[in-house]
């Protein structure tokens, strides 16, 4: 004990622990019995929580900053995804009206074929059509290779369009029903009246673009909704095809014979899939 009180280093310790522990002591007792807090404890207090939130509201402003540019970048990303949505949504609807029309040319193909069980057809895509001569001619990836021959009847939604002028060996021209070249082979054809007998004249273009029914000698019994067909009387157009139906008479502007307005039975605005008619006979 005596080694003990000599060591002031050890003693000097102990007593500061005593008071350490005296204080704290004395701390909370007093805590305990006031209302509030020491002056020394509440300003230590107040200094901590205006210091925190000096640092609280920079650190806010960050953070917020932060979760707007990522609330812009998720945005911009949800915009551009929404875009490419619109866009295939109508390349999609673009796509599918294609098809449609493709597949309503194609089954009036089949019906066709199921009337003209005397000759034979062959399908084909349109591949070009230039707007310079949009209503004379367009271009079909069939050719000879495929049986294709000059002057063959070219259809399309169920009636007549044109005839081959032009065959290559895996392509041919066809000129339309509606050209207005005036040197065209155009499609004789003939219609039934009235009273059953057969009415005959040629295919030819008004000067309004029109399909016409002329060189018709009596077309008084030819009624309105008549159907005109190909009589087979000219080129390698077999008899029979369907040309259109009758929609008004008149006379013509020299008042010599009669001029019958024909509506078209054919797909003349956007043909996309045609077929060729290969006749099994001769003329």
């Amino acid at each position: 004990m005596k080694k003990f009180l000599e060591n002031k280093k050890l003693l000097s310790a102990f007593v500061i622990v005593i008071v350490i522990l005296s204080i704290l002591g004395g701390s909370v007792s007093l805590r305990n019995k006031r209302n509030t807090p020491l002056l020394i404890q509440s300003f230590g207090n107040d200094v901590v929580g205006v210091g925190a939130r000096i640092v609280d509201i920079p650190l806010g402003w960050v953070s917020g900053g932060l979760n707007n540019v990522h609330s812009i970048l998720t945005t911009q990303s949800e915009n551009d995804h929404l875009k490419s949505q619109v866009t295939n949504l109508g390349q999609t609807k673009a796509r599918n009206s294609t098809l449609e029309a493709e597949n309503k040319q194609l089954r009036s193909a089949l019906k066709l074929k199921d009337t003209l069980s005397g000759y034979s057809m062959v399908d084909a895509s349109v591949i070009s059509r230039s707007s310079d001569t949009w209503s004379d001619l367009l271009v079909i990836n069939k050719g000879s290779s495929a049986g294709i021959q000059k002057n063959m009847a070219v259809m399309c939604g169920g009636g007549v369009i044109g005839r081959i002028i032009e065959v290559n060996a895996a392509s041919s021209k066809v000129e339309l029903i509606t050209t207005t070249d005036k040197s065209a082979n155009r499609f004789s054809v003939q219609a039934t009246a009235s009273n059953g007998k057969s009415v005959h004249g040629i295919i030819t273009v008004d000067s309004d673009g029109s399909l016409a029914f002329t060189q018709v000698v009596d077309s008084r019994k030819l009624k309105q909704g008549t159907r005109v067909y190909t009589s087979g009387m000219g080129g390698n157009s077999p008899k029979g095809l369907l040309i259109g139906t009758v929609a008004t008479t008149t006379r013509d502007s020299f008042g010599l014979s009669d001029l019958i307005k024909i509506n078209p039975a054919g797909e003349l605005n956007d043909p996309s899939v045609v077929t060729v008619i290969r006749r099994k006979v001769a003329n």
